[in-house]
């Protein structure tokens, strides 16, 4: 079956270098990156693509379609019964990948996290303990949170990164910027309600990255194997996160 391709007008000066190294220079072995080296290229990626139900062959496929468009970085959520051999095949067939595990509610699933080798740590609450325990294995943290005063009381706890969710539910972009203004040294993700429209105004307002699953990664794309419409999807957003920046 041929792949839907999706055309776009316009040139990506900075996302086609980066698919020109991925594809003949090749990433790092993620399992030799530092966590300063990890979570600085999750803010200079800018995108953290998640997917919630897949197979480990499935999201692997994923993995290699990011990769092959600029974006070495894929968050496996808990959500997923089989979320941890997941994590497991993709960092042992896709070594260049930085894999992390998402919607972790509990240090005991962040531990078999960490054995099956994710190198970052989500979660979608404000869950403090897992922020300690990601600091004490060397690892990114990036907890989640909705109100100010849990972004500040997690970032003052050492996270490495706060990602607000569900945005759409309480402004949107313009909570970024009020969160930004009241806290301009945290690292924010922008999470819920980020796709093609509204991924350029976060960035704007001062997200250091953008969390994001299904507008990124479509299930049809998986099913029928569209690496190209993944990865055309992933351009647009890397060239949201380039202007945003601008």
């Amino acid at each position: 079956m041929n792949e839907t391709q999706i055309v776009v007008q316009g040139d990506w000066p900075r996302t086609t270098e980066q698919v020109r190294q991925s594809t003949q220079f090749g990433y790092p072995d993620a399992a030799t990156l530092t966590k300063g080296e990890i979570s600085a290229r999750i803010e200079n990626t800018g995108v953290i693509p998640f997917v919630s139900q897949a197979s480990a062959e499935d999201a692997l496929f994923v993995a290699e379609a990011l990769a092959g468009a600029g974006v070495p970085i894929i968050e496996i959520s808990m959500n997923n019964p089989d979320a941890i051999d997941v994590i497991s095949h993709l960092v042992k067939k896709a070594p260049t990948m930085i894999v992390g595990g998402g919607t972790i509610r509990n240090v005991d699933t962040a531990c078999k996290c960490v054995d099956a080798g994710a190198k970052f740590l989500t979660t979608d609450g404000a869950i403090s303990g897992v922020v300690e325990f990601a600091a004490e294995e060397n690892l990114v943290a990036i907890p989640g949170a909705l109100t100010p005063t849990e972004v500040i009381s997690l970032w003052d706890a050492g996270a490495d990164f706060v990602k607000v969710v569900p945005c759409y539910a309480v402004g949107g972009h313009n909570y970024i910027q009020s969160l930004k203004a009241a806290l301009p040294s945290a690292r924010l993700i922008a999470a819920g309600g980020v796709n093609q429209l509204t991924a350029l105004n976060y960035v704007k307002a001062g997200v250091s990255a953008l969390s994001v699953g299904k507008e990124l990664i479509p299930t049809e794309a998986i099913v029928l194997r569209q690496a190209r419409r993944i990865q055309e999807l992933a351009r647009r957003l890397l060239t949201a996160v380039d202007n945003g920046r601008v």
